[in-house]
């Protein structure tokens, strides 16, 4: 709400004119507030200058002081406004009051200097005469300029400024000169010299901490190379037994493998195939067919020639029950026995240790080439060839001349007329 100035209008009125008259001995008015309303009213006015208005400012209470004074630098009366806000009023009225100043201050005009107020120290004479002060802008006394103008009696005769040269004491200066020059030349290659000392001193250390530190790793080194060297002979041994256990564990995987055991029987046959005969019994029935008779491709029928029974090789003792025991006699001698003994004949001890596990596989061995098309089965799985060695097919396809090479893998025609080995748990024979 607006401070209300018309209640009090011509007291207020009144109490400003006779602070802004020069000639008036009142030189300060103070305003203030009728109790929590917002009237404004006269709290008091006075001769005796700021000391005196400072000592009725009341610090419970929102008031206006416009006071009078002397500007210290020209002399001229000077108007001040002093906006007091006592440190024991509350929040509230602060803030209502606040929109109150710019009402003020259109009702008191002419102020020069302006001051907002909390404190007494705000409002010290002092202060507020060097307010007054800066707020001139000029340092000058407007009533003793024609002072200056003002006759002070006879003027002496002016003097001359020039001098006659000396010899001696124009000598001596360009001497003190001279001296002085040499001085600061001696002081300046005097600071160049320490600084090239202390660089070269530094250069020294530099170099001396760095042969140190080469000293030091050739020391480091010689002791490692002695320590790498009483630890090789030991280190090399151990490093030829670990590559002899792992070569050795290479070949038995290698051996192992199916594909090894093939190649192992191929080489084993090509070599039997050159051979002369030698005493004892043929291991595998495949093999003995080989000698006999030729080999039968897919898609004949010498269905004739299967039907007869076989006939021995000369020299050979008669066994009939003996193929599928020789078989399995054969895979345990390429699983248990070295690469390099010979496998491939079978002493007949080795016979009677057999059990029955093979008949199965003799049965079809025996009975191969009913169908003219040799021992055949068909496809449960599909299966694609890894490599040229093996063929590919389909489930429900057919495969036929089926030879029995090992207990997990066999191998014979695909669908497409390839001869390579498959899986044996991927089929199933055809009765």
């Amino acid at each position: 709400m607006a401070a209300n100035l018309s209640r009090n209008g011509p007291a207020l009125q009144e109490a400003y004119v006779r602070v802004v008259t020069e000639k008036s001995p009142t030189d300060w008015a103070l305003f203030t507030y009728e109790g929590n309303s917002n009237d404004i009213r006269v709290a008091g006015t006075g001769e005796g200058g700021l000391e005196e208005m400072v000592e009725e400012l009341n610090s419970g209470k929102v008031m206006y002081a416009f006071c009078r004074v002397k500007d210290p630098n020209s002399g001229l009366p000077k108007f001040v406004l002093i906006n007091w806000t006592g440190e024991g009023v509350n929040d509230v009225r602060k803030g209502a009051c606040a929109s109150h100043v710019s009402t003020m201050a259109n009702f008191l005009k002419g102020a020069h200097v302006t001051i907002n107020a909390r404190a007494e120290e705000d409002v010290e004479p002092e202060c507020i005469m060097e307010k007054v002060a800066k707020a001139s802008g000029a340092n000058y006394s407007f009533h003793k300029e024609s002072g200056r103008f003002q006759d002070a009696g006879p003027q002496a005769p002016v003097g001359s400024v020039y001098q006659k040269t000396n010899a001696v004491s124009e000598i001596k200066r360009v001497g003190k000169d001279s001296f002085w020059a040499k001085a600061e030349k001696e002081e300046e290659n005097r600071r160049l010299e320490e600084k090239r000392r202390a660089e070269e001193a530094q250069r020294q250390l530099e170099q001396e901490r760095r042969e140190r530190e080469l000293g030091e790793a050739a020391r480091r080194e010689q002791r490692y190379q002695e320590q790498r060297g009483e630890a090789s002979p030991q280190r090399t041994w151990e490093e030829q037994q670990q590559e002899v256990v792992s070569r050795n564990r290479d070949e038995q995987e290698s051996a192992m493998h199916p594909r090894e055991i093939f190649k192992q029987k191929e080489r084993a046959m090509s070599t039997t195939s050159v051979s002369s005969p030698q005493p004892g019994k043929l291991r595998s029935p495949f093999l003995q067919k080989q000698l006999t008779q030729p080999e039968t491709h897919f898609g004949r029928e010498p269905a004739a020639t299967v039907s007869r029974p076989r006939t021995d090789l000369p020299g050979e003792e008669p066994a009939p029950s003996t193929p599928p025991c020789l078989l399995q006699a054969e895979e345990e001698a390429v699983y248990e026995g070295p690469p390099e003994q010979e496998t491939f004949y079978e002493e007949p001890p080795l016979v009677q240790q057999q059990g029955a596990g093979s008949e199965h596989i003799d049965y079809h061995i025996q009975g191969q080439g009913l169908s003219g098309q040799g021992l055949c089965a068909r496809a449960l799985y599909d299966y694609q060839a890894a490599d040229d060695t093996e063929i590919s097919f389909d489930p429900e396809n057919l495969i036929t001349g089926i030879e029995v090479i090992d207990e997990g893998w066999w191998r014979g025609y695909g669908p497409d007329g390839h001869f390579g080995m498959f899986p044996a748990n991927y089929v199933e024979l055809i009765e």
